[in-house]
């Protein structure tokens, strides 16, 4: 007789879910403080606009990208456990050492510009390894029609966590119209670099790479879930596989144009709502507006993976229904987008930010999903080729955004210096261009889908039958 039918299955692997969805909040808290902090860093760093940081927002995008493929194969070869506590004590090191960057002691300066571009390469090699070692836990923890809600769920947590990050912003450091300031833009990296450790210690506690070595599941949830991955189980990686997939290529390559757009949101976009709308430090409307994409984002994660579920239930084909799913959001992304160009109020501005970042999210759970399916027993590492060529997307946004917005100041018909009025024109023009490009995008990304089937792995697996789950 089955397990399942002599007992009741216990449901630790919801427990594990929630740590998975603490880490995601953590990543995103980690992210944009950044963002936050960027008028304040680029004053105490002498620098003339927060643009000039635009380095090192691509050297973190650039180190994410360039170690995601080794954090996702060290997650597969030996298992989520240690390979994340590793790098979430690496990445929450270095949070809390951007707090030091450009601090003055007597004489000294603790680093400056470039210091801060090497920590950001640095934080950025450590944070590659979240989402790839997540999929890889969640592959191991949940069976086939469950990736998608695990994903949606990861992904929201992260969402609100980078939506409420402005706002915490705002009463800590901005201080508001009706509170004082409580610390300094350095101590918040301090505390979100403890933060990590924090979770360090009770992933430590609570998680197993698989649910058979968990003394608090039973057999009932161990047959429900059906892993039959191997730590240190010698399977080669399918290399020339990958290389040749046209599937595996368009979600890379759609991976990469939807960060593209949607990295304005974590960089840029708390500084152009105060340059363009003259909001005051510490406005409240300005850091809820600031974080709106991502918490209206969050939405999109659950209600992408329940919207799969019934396009797959009525047309009897999951790939088709995450083709539809992923196709419409991508060309309704595109129109909020060029509607964030004509805006010309804030309200009408953020809402049409909000829309885009909404669609986005729509897809995340179909695209991860993607990833078990084409990788299987190396879903780690598929998922961490698809956000390394992903993130090439989010770093050329990263430099290309601050670099058209200074060219557009640079070529402004002056004979003198910009005045601050002149300035500000010219990089809301930068601004507009850039918007246009990210319109465009999206529908490029819209016909990569057309070309995502997911319905054939790399290559066939052991644990490619696991049962659904009740």
């Amino acid at each position: 007789m089955p397990a399942s039918a002599a007992e009741k299955a216990t449901r630790f692997r919801y427990r594990i879910l929630g740590l998975l969805c603490g880490l995601s909040m953590i990543t995103y808290f980690d992210r944009v403080c950044f963002a936050s902090a960027a008028s304040g860093m680029a004053h105490d760093l002498g620098l003339s606009g927060k643009e000039q940081l635009k380095w090192a927002h691509t050297a973190f995008a650039i180190a994410y990208g360039a170690f995601e493929l080794p954090a996702g194969w060290m997650g597969d070869r030996w298992g989520a456990r240690g390979t994340l506590l590793r790098i979430v004590i690496w990445w929450s090191f270095f949070t809390a050492l951007t707090g030091l960057i450009g601090l003055k002691t007597g004489s000294a300066t603790l680093g400056g510009l470039t210091s801060l571009v090497i920590v950001r390469f640095l934080f950025g090699a450590g944070e590659a390894g979240a989402y790839p070692n997540i999929a890889r836990a969640i592959h191991n923890w949940f069976s086939m029609p469950r990736w998608e809600m695990a994903q949606g769920y990861v992904w929201m947590s992260g969402r609100i966590a980078g939506g409420i990050t402005p706002l915490i912003w705002a009463f800590l450091v901005s201080g508001t119209s009706f509170t004082a300031p409580l610390i300094h833009w350095r101590g918040a990296f301090f505390i979100f670099g403890g933060l990590g450790l924090v979770w360090c210690a009770a992933f430590a506690l609570w998680f197993r790479d698989r649910p058979d070595d968990h003394p608090l599941v039973n057999a009932a949830e161990r047959e429900l879930v059906g892993s039959t991955w191997q730590p240190h189980r010698r399977t080669p990686l399918p290399v020339r596989a990958m290389l040749t997939n046209r599937s595996l290529w368009a979600l890379c390559a759609m991976y990469s144009l939807i960060n593209y757009g949607w990295f304005f949101n974590v960089s840029y976009l708390p500084g152009y709502l105060k340059d363009r709308f003259q909001l005051p430090d510490g406005d409240i409307i300005g850091a809820v507006y600031a974080g709106a994409p991502l918490w209206i984002g969050a939405i999109g994660c659950v209600a992408g993976g329940a919207i799969v579920s019934r396009l797959a239930r009525s047309l009897g084909d999951r790939r088709r229904a995450r083709q539809i799913l992923g196709c419409s959001a991508m060309l309704v992304c595109s129109v909020a987008w060029w509607s964030a160009h004509q805006a010309t109020n804030i309200h009408l501005f953020c809402l049409s930010v909000s829309l885009a970042a909404f669609c986005v999210d729509l897809t995340l759970g179909a695209a991860w999903a993607t990833c078990h399916d084409l990788g299987r027993q190396h879903a780690g590492t598929t998922a961490a080729c698809m956000n390394t060529v992903g993130t090439m997307g989010a770093a050329l946004a990263a430099w290309l955004t601050g670099a058209i917005v200074e060219h557009f100041s640079a070529v402004l018909p002056s004979a003198h210096p910009l005045s601050t009025s002149d300035r500000y024109i010219a990089s809301m023009a930068g601004y507009q261009a850039v918007f246009c490009t990210y319109a465009s995008v999206y529908v490029v990304a819209a016909f990569c889908w057309c070309f995502i089937n997911s319905a054939q792995p790399l290559q066939p697996d052991a644990d490619s039958g696991k049962p659904p789950e009740m």
